[in-house]
């Protein structure tokens, strides 16, 4: 028999899920749960179990998502007012968002003054590339990290050692000799971010640092952070194409101002909105990057299918110069972030369908491509000898094919019943740690193992 105790985190828990949904208010949420506790009580006093009671019950509800598209085509307006920066008028919840708020602006003034501190030393954002390339993170990062810190309420231990490896950073990108032109600068400027960027994940995660639930989080964190930051970019350039027109319309050229001001600041501003909007705003457009990963799997799937055509007909092997090594490795990245997002917003319960086919075909097809890049890198290592492009190329490789090769074989097993969801899902948010330390070991240790070329 279940107690009244497990019956109450049963109902605190379907709770917090309508909690989740935009279109249902305080209101909608508590006439909805009068019912299923109605629901309950009659299906006890005909003899279920109080445990069977509450499935049954629920089952006749219907799911969440039927009842949010009920309750969106009858509200549509609602969505369009939470979108409003103005929080409830009373109440802990609109003094919490006052304070997140005025938090915002304080990181985001801090982001966008600290791009321009390296300006009272003489440098610039258009000459002093090898400076602010390895840096730029630097300026902005820290203030995120601070911002989701401070809402977190993180503990002193854990802010120490967010502070340490902003301080390791820095060390990375300003005391290590390395030389304008040479690649050991190109890898720091490309992997420093993703060190940092998992930086922030810790602050984000800060609340519970091991639970799998909260890095799973934090990845849709940062598919909404992206979205937002791509919406604010959009808005950035119709700000600066109006700010051209108007002045210029006046016989003034605001050339200097936006080049040297707007658009850095406003950049540096954004990275630090953006973050408190997902905050602020969840579950609002958390659909977003579910529906464009459901958009793009099937898309890339046959990309990736008629290239591997194209190489067996062709027989012309991968060309792994600079560029085509880091245009591949994006590509393993971006069928890595399709098969995470869709991961975040599957129902861990559901049967397979055809959209999990899918993935397992883009996978496959990945990890043929990422064999095919191996195989060539591997060759050119023979034959010229190594240096720190193709050894980063052949250890990101070699993570990504790791990954790629468990998650399709855990796919395998899903499509054909044999392996539950929750294992994909274990497998993805257990793995994050081995990028972040991949991209330290690339920062720290190949700059001097190549000797800074």
């Amino acid at each position: 028999m279940s107690t009244p105790d497990e019956l109450e985190s049963q109902f605190a828990q379907w709770r917090q899920y309508l909690q989740k949904r935009p279109e249902l208010r305080k209101s909608d949420a508590d006439e909805l749960e009068d019912h299923l506790r109605g629901s309950v009580d009659e299906l006890v006093g005909a003899g279920l179990r109080a445990d069977e009671a509450f499935l049954v019950a629920v089952k006749r509800m219907g799911s969440l998502d039927d009842l949010s598209r009920e309750f969106a085509r009858e509200h549509s307006e609602r969505l369009w007012k939470q979108l409003v920066l103005t929080g409830e008028p009373d109440g802990p919840a609109a003094s919490r968002s006052r304070r997140d708020l005025v938090a915002m602006i304080v990181c985001a003034a801090g982001a966008a003054l600290s791009i321009k501190v390296p300006a009272l030393f003489g440098m610039d954002l258009e000459h002093d590339i090898a400076f602010y390339g390895p840096n730029i993170a630097l300026f902005v990062l820290p203030w995120l990290a601070g911002f989701l810190a401070w809402r977190r309420q993180a503990p002193k231990p854990l802010i120490g050692a967010l502070l340490g490896l902003f301080v390791l950073g820095a060390v990375a990108a300003n005391v290590f000799p390395l030389g304008d032109k040479s690649q050991t600068l190109v890898l720091t400027t490309i992997h420093l971010p993703i060190a940092l960027w998992f930086a922030v994940g810790l602050s984000y995660v800060s609340d519970d640092p091991r639970s799998p639930r909260r890095r799973m989080d934090f990845i849709r964190f940062t598919g909404e952070w992206f979205v937002y930051c791509v919406l604010i970019g959009l808005g950035g350039i119709v700000l600066i194409a109006f700010t051209f027109g108007t002045f210029k319309a006046i016989g003034i050229v605001p050339e200097t101002f936006v080049g040297q001001w707007l658009v850095p600041c406003g950049a540096a501003a954004a990275v630090v909105v953006a973050g408190w909007l997902v905050e602020a705003k969840q579950s609002v457009v958390e659909n977003i990057a579910p529906v464009l990963t459901r958009l793009f799997t099937p898309l890339f799937a046959l990309g990736l299918l008629a290239f591997l055509v194209a190489v067996g007909v062709n027989g012309h092997g991968i060309d792994i110069e600079r560029d085509a090594l880091i245009l591949f490795d994006l590509l393993l990245v971006v069928v890595l972030a399709l098969l995470l997002y869709s991961i975040s917003a599957r129902d861990p319960l559901g049967p397979p369908t055809l959209f999990d086919t899918l993935q397992l075909a883009l996978v496959v097809c990945a990890l043929a491509i990422d064999v095919l890049v191996l195989v060539e890198i591997v060759g050119r290592i023979s034959e010229f000898g190594t240096s720190a492009n193709k050894a980063a190329a052949l250890g990101e490789n070699v993570i990504l094919l790791a990954n790629l090769a468990w998650s399709a074989w855990l796919t395998l097993g899903l499509v054909r019943r044999r392996k539950p969801f929750a294992a994909l899902e274990s497998w993805q948010t257990s793995y994050l740690p081995v990028y972040a330390l991949w991209a330290w070991l690339v920062v720290l240790v190949f700059p001097p193992l190549f000797s800074f070329q």
